[in-house]
């Protein structure tokens, strides 16, 4: 069963991350850097993983041990950049107005709770995942709370941006999700319950993708309609 979630949420997946690409390259990627390193990384990450997390169904121990090497070392890289996505949208959200005390605070305040919840959690003496599993699940609770503050200015700001509303409401969706899973998965023995919490990362991982894919579609339409050498000007960040 776990193999059969998997083998969907590949063939669903890639092709939309690789339809993220292609719209971001059309110039989304100008205005979006980081959201474009991070859609690559998971694209690659993605790609890495398929092989190795097949045979981790076979339950035989260097398949295990191949595939938990390579995810934790991919899971590292990806925790890095969905921090750097959400910092660029923080700031992205704040361009053209005076950068505050608050803007510096939410940031600075974001890599102190990181850097404590990796101090209570990591222990050479465990296994990685036994700390990576619970500093995760942090580090996802710590993205939805900056990301949920982000949307609320979003939306009191008069003249709204709704692709950037639509890029960090997805994201809120990913982060919300993957701390709720990764709870479920340190608290809970049961392997149904377990195996529900695989469904709902893998399911609501799709539709944060369709949306970011919906989001970057609509600009990459209307930047082909514009007069060539125009889209130069849209690039902001």
């Amino acid at each position: 069963m776990q193999n059969a979630i998997q083998v969907i949420g590949y063939l669903v997946g890639v092709p939309l991350e690789l339809l993220i690409v292609a719209t971001l390259l059309r110039g989304g990627y100008l205005r979006y850097p980081f959201v474009f390193a991070y859609v690559v990384g998971d694209l690659i990450t993605t790609v890495i993983e398929i092989r190795p997390s097949l045979g981790y169904g076979s339950r035989m121990s260097e398949s295990i041990h191949q595939f938990m090497w390579i995810y934790w070392v991919d899971e590292r890289v990806m925790q890095t950049l969905i921090f750097l996505v959400v910092i660029s949208l923080v700031w992205l959200a704040a361009r053209g107005q005076p950068k505050s005390a608050g803007l510096v605070g939410v940031i600075g305040g974001t890599l102190v709770f990181t850097g404590i919840s990796f101090l209570i959690h990591y222990s050479p003496r465990l296994y990685v995942g036994q700390w990576m599993t619970p500093w995760t699940r942090d580090l996802n609770f710590a993205g939805a709370v900056v990301d949920l503050g982000l949307w609320g200015k979003l939306i009191s700001q008069p003249r709204r941006d709704y692709q950037l509303l639509m890029v960090s409401g997805a994201l809120g969706i990913q982060f919300t999700a993957q701390a709720i899973g990764q709870a479920i998965r340190t608290l809970s023995h049961s392997p149904t319950i377990r195996l529900l919490a695989g469904i709902l990362l893998v399911a609501m991982n799709l539709v944060f993708l369709y949306l970011w894919y919906q989001a970057f579609r609509a600009d990459a339409a209307a930047a082909r309609e514009q007069p060539a050498g125009s889209a130069a000007g849209t690039a902001g960040f």
